[in-house]
């Protein structure tokens, strides 16, 4: 509580501090040395130097030499003092702003126009989301944070003032040019967003510039081609447009963006734009609203200034109407001869020439050219993308996504072993990001069809579709619409199936649905960006929780402010390691322990994944299937994972079975299975088999005894090469074993002795009797058992025993070139021997698996048996099995689950997790781990068993306890 406190008066200082008023932004706190700055640069201008300031020339970093010598023309014979770079790339710009710089007598003001950030016009830089998707953000500190972020990209490049925020209330929909550049229609949502982002690139000494003054939300015209009518009253305009900049005047906004817009109201002459209107800027701007910031015009090269009158008369009536700044002139030189002479015969007074001028020199000493350095090259991408930048962003779009319709509660999906669900896209752009997450959660299949009843028909297996609508990224003007043939397949699959739609475009597109009603459920993602694709999956899977709300109302729908919230499920989510306070680039070592597996062969391809509390944040595969290297590994690639079936598939059960009291931890064998009664194994009870410690045998080579003494080959008394009802146990391809065998195994474990010495000694016997028992128990196989119990709700449809029953060969990885006993390469038929003999389904072996469904049961553990919205086992179930029994004796196993080493020379782990941790390993060279204390999972998965079980470079190294150093040494808290 008193953390908590602490925290909110931190923030209500810092907010108290931040949005305080001031009358004069370009004022710095040490106004007399910038004072005396201004003076000194001012004092040595000519006439000709001072026009030369109240210009900002469109510069680019991707044209030829001829351009850059026009600019370094315009800097040294006309004393331009501004520049706005356009596209380009990052290093170009700054290798000319050095250049530009050292020409220049004052320092020169760069500008630049990065609504979104620097990729709004430069290529390999960075992008945050429109800001319609902003408006949707309930955190405005978001926002804060997203113009720092920014500021710091344009600092770094060495811009001084960027053309953001877009500030105008985007009450019409049918706007062309602002829509996905707003922050909404809700003056209010508008006026603290601005506010915020604002601050926090100010923050960073880089100069905002609130747009379109006095507001261009509600246009139907774009003014880059034709000048926009607004027949808006003033008191509209002061309710409405004008509305935000008053919040941002009070606090501190450097700059104002003066639009090119036709309004009658505010000035009576026609087809006189606002942005060369006195009336607007001097009268209603800096005189009536009292702004003293910089004022600067809408780009002079756009038609809704450019066809008044020439270039030269637009430049000087901008001047004159109380703009100091003219931003992308045209035809400067006759421009600056214009304004000389206007200057001459004081028809702009050198007064107001001068008062531009120091508030330009002004922002510049704001902006830190008083003590102006050039730009550092070298290494500049990397720091305009950087691992804190992925982070915001997917903040941003995590809590701007917008439930607005769940109608069933469908959002999200829960029960998945209720759901047969297909993904159906509809749009033009991609959707490859959402696919692959969403297969991450459950088994989805992507159907599509040219025709609509074709269509229709491959859905009838189907109780849940997904329709994803995707258009383009590339730029918030690009067109949203949805076709007539996509609202009618829309609305078809809608009425026959439970549809949720998922909108990868701007809210608006909403509108043109003539119904919502078949539709069960819809989810506003905003963009088509791949962080927003997979954010969205994970919110449809209850990974993440809804918080957005929309931003523009969706009439006769939705209103504006509107949006439905989530519940997280806990299942998975998946993200980047800063974001639960791992390190990319210590994690990035794991890399190179890869590098040096391969190229030491000690395994031909392996899947590695790393989650943090419930953030799947490395989920990475390596290497080919073989050593012939012609399949490559991938995250959805099956392994064998051997001994991991202990604790993947019977342990669960067990302890399904202790909670439901079919057994006891103080059970015994005999009390389990009546034919061991009175045996040597009679006594030994439940505890002592999981914790190793009921003197088994360590295993049992059952296949010997079904081949020949002499040959070593497979006896014709126990195999055929065809299924018959007494040769029923596939052992693997064209292998089938005697089917009384199956009572053989039993026989032989019951007969066996005991160790005579007492203590620890790994057994996979146990697992047998386990397996029989749960069988017998619960009347189902052990895989069916498994399966409709926990793998199915889990989402886990790429784990299975008998994984040839389920998936292509080509999907699973081979474990071994067996020349010993079933002389064949084994690829989807298990790698141990004597689960193999049971039929491929063993309780110590048999199962098969990728990392990331591993990483889901595990995280089940650590969330004391909580997933997806089902309690599957009681936390005080999970605590009795993961905890040693018999540490007296130096056991260092729990109930199933290995433990930490007591033993420092045996390295079962890489000695750097906790005691509370748990896990297991696997013969073919599989290992998971997962740190209650630290909230890690860790999945390795590999066939180091390949071509050969002598293959044991990987266990001689340590390998995977030293990957499990590295991500533990990656974990920053």
């Amino acid at each position: 509580m008193m953390k908590k406190s602490i925290r909110l008066l931190f923030y209500l200082g810092f907010s108290l501090s931040l949005f305080s008023q001031s009358k004069n932004p370009l004022v710095t706190k040490n106004a007399e040395a910038q004072k005396i700055w201004v003076d000194s640069i001012f004092n040595t201008l000519s006439l000709e130097e001072k026009i030369g300031q109240l210009f900002m020339v469109q510069a680019y970093s991707n044209k030829d030499e001829k351009h850059q010598k026009d600019i370094e023309n315009l800097i040294t014979q006309y004393h331009i003092g501004n520049l706005i770079f356009m596209q380009g790339t990052p290093e170009k710009q700054a290798v000319l702003t050095n250049i530009y710089q050292a020409k220049s007598k004052v320092p020169l003001l760069i500008g630049f126009d990065g609504e979104w950030g620097l990729d709004m016009r430069l290529k390999k830089t960075y992008r945050f989301p429109w800001n319609m998707t902003l408006g949707a953000v309930q955190n405005n500190w978001l926002l804060f944070e997203t113009g720092k972020h920014i500021g710091n990209h344009c600092k770094r490049l060495g811009i001084h003032i960027n053309f953001a925020p877009v500030v105008d209330v985007n009450t019409n929909p049918k706007n062309p040019i602002i829509g996905n550049r707003s922050f909404g229609e809700n003056k209010e949502n508008v006026t603290q967003k601005s506010l915020f982002f604002t601050k926090g690139m100010q923050s960073r000494n880089v100069l905002a510039c609130g747009k379109h003054f006095p507001g261009h939300g509600d246009t139907a015209t774009d003014s880059h081609y034709k000048l926009p009518f607004l027949n808006f009253s003033k008191q509209r305009l002061d309710s409405v447009e004008m509305y935000p900049y008053k919040t941002l005047f009070e606090n501190g906004l450097a700059s104002v963006m003066t639009a090119h817009l036709n309004i009658p109201s505010l000035e009576p002459e026609q087809n006189l734009p606002t942005s060369l209107s006195k009336n607007a800027v001097t009268n209603l701007l800096k005189n009536e609203l009292n702004f003293k910031g910089l004022v600067i015009t809408d780009g002079l090269n756009m038609k809704g200034a450019s066809n008044y009158a020439t270039s030269a008369d637009v430049n000087l009536a901008a001047l004159k109407a109380g703009n100091d700044l003219l931003l992308i002139p045209q035809d400067i030189i006759a421009s600056i001869d214009k304004i000389k002479r206007a200057v001459l015969d004081n028809d702009y007074t050198i007064e107001e020439l001068n008062t531009s001028v120091k508030k330009v020199l002004k922002a510049k000493y704001w902006a830190g050219l008083d003590n102006y350095k050039p730009i550092e090259v070298n290494g500049i991408v990397a720091d305009l993308n950087t691992v804190e930048d992925n982070v915001l962003h997917r903040k941003l779009i995590k809590n701007a996504l917008t439930v607005v319709k769940n109608d069933i509660e469908l959002l999200p999906i829960k029960n998945l072993e209720q759901q047969k669900i297909a993904y159906i896209k509809l749009g033009d752009a991609s959707n490859d990001a959402f696919v692959t997450m969403l297969q991450n959660y459950t088994k989805v299949d992507v159907i599509s069809d040219e025709n609509l009843d074709v269509l229709l028909r491959k859905l009838d297996t189907y109780n849940l579709v997904v329709i994803g609508y995707h258009k383009s990224n590339k730029n918030p003007w690009k067109d949203y619409v949805f076709s007539n043939k996509q609202l009618v397949w829309l609305q078809e699959i809608a009425r026959q199936k439970k549809v949720i739609l998922d909108v990868f475009a701007s809210p608006y597109s909403l509108l043109q649905l003539k119904s919502i009603t078949n539709i069960d459920a819809i989810l506003v993602s905003y963009q088509n960006s791949s962080i927003a694709q997979e954010l969205s999956a994970q919110l449809l899977f209850g990974a993440i929780e809804s918080k957005g709300k929309l931003p523009v109302s969706i009439a006769p729908y939705f209103s504006e402010g509107f949006g439905i919230e989530t519940k997280s499920l806990e299942r998975l989510s998946y993200g980047m390691p800063e974001e639960v306070h791992m390190s990319s680039k210590k994690l990035a070592l794991i890399d190179k322990m890869a590098d040096t597996i391969l190229s030491e062969k000690m395994a031909p391809g392996f899947q590695i994944l790393v989650a943090k509390k419930g953030t799947v944040v490395f989920n990475k595969s390596f290497g080919y299937f073989s050593e012939k290297k012609q399949q490559k590994v991938t995250n959805n690639s099956i392994y064998d994972v051997a001994s991991l079936t202990k604790i993947l598939a019977t342990l669960p059960l067990v302890m399904k079975a202790e909670e439901e009291e079919k057994l006891y931890l103080s059970s015994t064998l005999g009390e389990l299975l009546p034919e061991f009664k009175n045996s040597n194994k009679d006594t030994i009870t439940v505890k002592e088999m999981l914790s190793h410690v009921a003197r088994l045998e360590a295993w049992i080579p059952f296949y010997t005894a079904t081949q020949d003494s002499i040959t070593k080959k497979n006896s014709p008394e126990f195999y055929r090469t065809k299924p018959s009802k007494k040769y029923n146990i596939q052992v693997a391809k064209n292998v089938y074993l005697l089917s009384s065998y199956k009572d053989s195994i039993y026989k032989q474990i019951k007969n066996i002795d005991q160790r005579d010495k007492p203590g620890y000694k790994y057994s996979d016997l146990g697992y047998y009797l386990f397996k029989d028992f749960l069988e017998k128990s619960y009347q189902k196989p052990l895989n069916t058992l498994v399966d409709s119990m926990f793998y199915q709700s889990l989402g886990m449809y790429r784990t299975s025993y008998l994984p040839l029953e389920k998936f292509k060969k080509s999907e699973i990885v081979p474990s071994e070139k067996d020349t010993y006993f079933r002389n064949q390469t084994l690829q989807g038929h298990v790698h141990d021997m004597g689960a193999a003999m049971q039929g491929g389904v063993g309780g110590h072996a048999g199962l098969f698996a990728n990392a990331n469904d591993i990483a889901k049961l595990m995280q089940l553990y650590l969330q004391n048996g909580f997933y997806g919205g089902k309690q599957f086992l009681r936390e005080e179930t999970i605590s009795k099995f993961n905890q040693r029994y018999f540490e007296g004796d130096k056991v260092r196993r729990g109930l199933g689950f290995d433990k930490p080493q007591l033993d420092p020379e045996v390295k079962n782990t890489c000695g750097c997790v906790s005691d509370q941790s748990f896990g297991h390993s696997g013969f073919t060279g599989t290992y998971t781990w997962a740190d209650p204390k630290s909230e890690i999972i860790y999945v390795f998965l590999s066939n180091r068993t390949f071509p050969t079980m002598e293959n044991t470079g990987l266990i001689k190294h340590d390998m995977r306890t030293k990957i499990q150093q590295i991500i533990q040494d990656a974990d920053l808290e």
